[in-house]
């Protein structure tokens, strides 16, 4: 029995390694596969296309009016970042430091954004921008990537308010610092990390976003991910290298910012909970 459970060991992480290593090798392929056609002028039954250009990327920016695309993009992400630090970095402290009936329904709240998926709450809620004049503008695109996001930075700022020593804030308000003065001079330099670290996630997750930027985008508030889904599905002949030179842009663009994340965000750090 000694003998074969290392045995059953080793077997199973043979398995479990082989499975993974198939996963990253097929996900490898599709990613190059993807990134080969947008530079191959032709491609039949061939390992490798019979030359390569960059004229698709210049036809897929023409096309597609990437220009304006990226702009929305970049209006949206700025927007969603500096809209969610304002409501989330205070509405994390105040959960943090008080103590309130009915607060662990308030945390409930604002996980149920980030447990369920966005199609399940995005129909509704693109439903009431749609009455109240927002939805297919870009105020629309912003407010419906706020409903996640802000939870987002609520859950991701809690811990790192509760490292901080309430007795810093005391002395703080012994020596005369009103509330603006404490959260701005004193708090925020502290809670810098997890703003950072937040903030570049939430960044991530708004370029990535699709249900909830479909549901509510319009023709001039199209983010990047809702262009290349428009580009797929329209109908007509399309270019399927200029597709591809659009989507190798996309995911250029979020493995750029993941990449930036990833080097201030350590992910095994941030771990949200909720104070009992």
């Amino acid at each position: 029995m000694e003998r074969d459970q290392p045995v059953g060991a080793r077997l199973w992480a043979i398995a479990v390694w082989g499975t993974v290593g198939f996963f990253i090798l097929n996900l490898l392929a599709v990613i190059a596969s993807v990134v080969v056609n947008s530079f191959g002028t032709r491609w039949f039954n061939t390992w490798l296309p019979a030359g390569f250009t960059t004229r698709w990327y210049v036809a897929a920016w023409e096309e597609f009016q990437l220009d304006q695309v990226l702009i929305v993009t970049l209006e949206v992400v700025a927007a969603v970042v500096v809209l969610s630090a304002l409501f989330g970095v205070p509405a994390a402290y105040a959960l943090a430091r008080r103590d309130f009936p009915g607060k662990r329904l308030v945390m409930l709240l604002f996980l149920l954004p980030l447990m369920v998926p966005p199609i399940t709450f995005g129909i509704p809620l693109a439903t009431v921008l749609y009455r109240v004049g927002l939805a297919g503008s870009l105020s629309g695109v912003i407010v419906a990537n706020l409903v996640p996001t802000v939870p987002f930075v609520i859950l991701v700022m809690i811990p790192f308010v509760e490292q901080i020593d309430p007795r810093v804030e005391a002395a703080a308000r012994v020596f005369g610092a009103g509330t603006w003065r404490l959260f701005t001079n004193i708090l925020v330099p502290l809670l810098a990390p997890g703003i950072l670290a937040a903030l570049l996630l939430v960044l991530v997750r708004t370029i990535a976003m699709f249900e909830l930027t479909f549901f509510t985008s319009g023709p001039t508030s199209q983010t990047l991910v809702v262009a290349l889904y428009y580009a797929v599905s329209a109908a007509g002949i399309r270019s399927g290298q200029s597709i591809d030179a659009m989507a190798v842009i996309y995911m250029v663009t979020t493995l750029i910012w993941l990449l930036i994340a990833l080097r201030f965000v350590n992910p095994t750090q941030i771990v949200g909970r909720a104070r009992t």
